[in-house]
């Protein structure tokens, strides 16, 4: 980086220095002279069809790279990415999205300019919502100091951040040189990180039935080996929030399964409630996510909770340890290993006939589907039953399943295929997608076929919502039926099939994963009334709980 660097190029500069590759947007008048920068960059811009689809792509692209960038433009685009925006807030993904806003000196002259929403702050405002900093780049002198400290937020708690720069601001120098990235951040403090450990060290040397429940936030920073250590030199069950799911190996000797609120079997959920000491690392608590403040655990104080939020052991809080911080001194401290102790199965058991010549069926397609994933493979479900039965597959990659199971969005998984491919190009997404969601974003497909990828795009065609159906019947969670497999023929690229029989889904899955040079999209024509467990688990669940909330 030169001394004359302008405000654009040095936000450009501090993206590719923390690692991003790629940019996922559309472009717009309020942004064009940055992409102008992007195209000089090391960073190569990816085109989308949506600006939606940008912020879920660099979403994806965030989880699995560390973090993720998107540049649209003012509003009209801006304002299009607010819920992929608020799901990466949501499920602690740091994605960094970029915008442009009208020049500080047309403002003067025109109180009014195209796509400004009330006054020229608007969009700002409302992401400072949904962020963890949101800076606008007015003024070269404080230039580098506001964006630095955006990204020293993003980096604290491993969230998105928000950076818009006027147009006629792109290419004025800083006030100083660019100096090296200083992220400044506060260590823990180490007299509270060990007297938080020796207070773990007590619970654990009280405790006969200890276990761990993981999150997601463990592998948004890259703690995962620390927690295979803390497990094994344990020697104590470990869970993971549907969130988290693939955070740990799931061949793993100590995974008990997934656990959550809504979704998880039985007794998986009696096996933690049951423990008188969890180990909560980097999990939030809300309903889908497994505990919350109403739970025996919390409530006698049974649990260490740690979050990028706070440490908190029983009920009380420490407030100056970091979160990996904390993950790291636990993972390397000599605690008193437990021994081993009968663990439920981590998968169902189930070995129903399956009916080759007869209709598919979400138990078949499920059980064919865990039967051929291997290490090259990564699951994207959306929401519904491409979520709730897929909990119940065995994924063989760490961290290799991605879908937003706590927001649950309907929409995120085509467009973060897209990004998932970007940041690890090695292994082939398989995206399980409803027809609902898929209507939403499926058209993103184009986006893959531009960039020569080849997801395997599995439509769970049962026309119509099929959560809320569960929950509540009614002719509004009916949608209209759309022949999906020739989309392949509208965006130019790829093979459809329509699959009636397990013997069709079986085979044509084989020839998907056989060709590893073409995008297939199989629609998979399911019985409406069609049901997983893992939905069936979870629509109990709201419908008893929408019960009690009744008059």
């Amino acid at each position: 980086m030169s001394d004359t660097a302008s405000i654009g190029s040095a936000v450009i500069e501090r993206l590719h220095q923390l690692g991003v590759r790629h940019i996922f947007g559309i472009p717009g008048d309020y942004v064009l002279t940055l992409y102008q920068l992007i195209e000089r960059s090391p960073i190569q811009h990816v085109g989308t069809t949506r600006e939606d689809c940008a912020g879920f792509a660099a979403d994806a692209y965030a989880r699995i790279n560390g973090i993720g960038a998107a540049c649209v433009t003012y509003c009209v685009g801006g304002l299009n990415t607010v819920n992929a925006i608020a799901c990466a807030y949501a499920e602690r993904s740091p994605v960094v999205l970029l915008t442009g806003s009208p020049g500080l000196s047309e403002r003067t002259k025109m109180p009014y300019m195209h796509h400004m929403v009330r006054e020229f702050s608007t969009q700002r405002d409302v992401f400072e919502r949904m962020t963890v900093a949101a800076v606008s780049l007015d003024d070269p002198l404080t230039a580098e100091r506001e964006m630095d400290r955006a990204f020293a937020a993003l980096l604290r708690y491993r969230r998105p951040i928000y950076i818009e720069i006027p147009r006629d601001l792109v290419h004025t120098p800083l006030g100083t040189p660019l100096r090296p990235l200083c992220l400044n951040d506060e260590p823990s403090d180490p007299a509270a990180l060990d007297e938080a450990i020796e207070e773990v060290r007590m619970m654990l040397a009280s405790a006969k039935r200890p276990a761990i429940l993981a999150g997601a936030e463990i592998g948004r920073f890259g703690l995962q080996d620390h927690l295979a250590r803390l497990v094994e030199q344990l020697n104590v069950p470990i869970a993971s929030t549907l969130l988290g799911k693939s955070i740990i190996r799931e061949d793993h000797p100590l995974y008990v399964g997934v656990y959550g609120g809504l979704i998880a079997r039985d007794e998986i959920q009696q096996f933690i409630n049951d423990s008188d000491c969890l180990l909560i690392l980097g999990s939030i608590l809300s309903d889908m996510e497994g505990l919350d403040a109403r739970s025996p655990l919390i409530l006698e104080g049974r649990t260490v909770h740690a979050t990028a939020d706070r440490v908190a052991i029983k009920h009380h809080r420490y407030d100056t340890i970091r979160f990996e911080d904390f993950v790291r001194a636990l993972s390397t401290y000599p605690f008193t290993r437990f021994s081993s102790r009968p663990l439920p199965d981590p998968f169902p058991i189930e070995h129903k006939p399956v009916e080759q010549e007869g209709n598919v069926t979400l138990y078949g397609l499920f059980r064919h589907l865990d039967g051929v994933l291997d290490a090259r493979t990564r699951i994207v479900a959306d929401v519904g039953e491409s979520l709730f039965a897929a909990a119940d597959l065995h994924v063989h990659r760490r961290f290799e399943f991605l879908s937003p199971a706590y927001y649950t969005s309907m929409g995120f998984a085509v467009p973060a295929a897209v990004g998932a491919a970007f940041a690890d190009p090695s292994v082939r997404s398989i995206v399980l997608v409803g027809d609902g969601a898929f209507q939403m974003t499926g058209t993103e497909l184009a986006t893959a076929v531009r960039y020569r990828q080849f997801p395997i795009v599995i439509v769970l065609n049962n026309r119509g919502y099929s959560t809320e159906r569960e929950i509540l019947e009614g002719p509004f969670n009916d949608i209209h039926d759309w022949h999906y497999d020739r989309i392949c023929d509208v965006i130019g690229g790829g093979c459809g099939m329509r699959i009636r029989t397990q013997d069709e889904f079986e085979r044509g899955l084989a020839a998907a994963l056989a060709d590893q040079n073409s995008l297939y999209v199989l629609n998979v024509l399911l019985d409406p009334a069609d049901r997983s467990p893992g939905m069936v688990r979870l629509a109990h669940r709201l419908a008893k709980r929408l019960a009690t909330d009744r008059p």
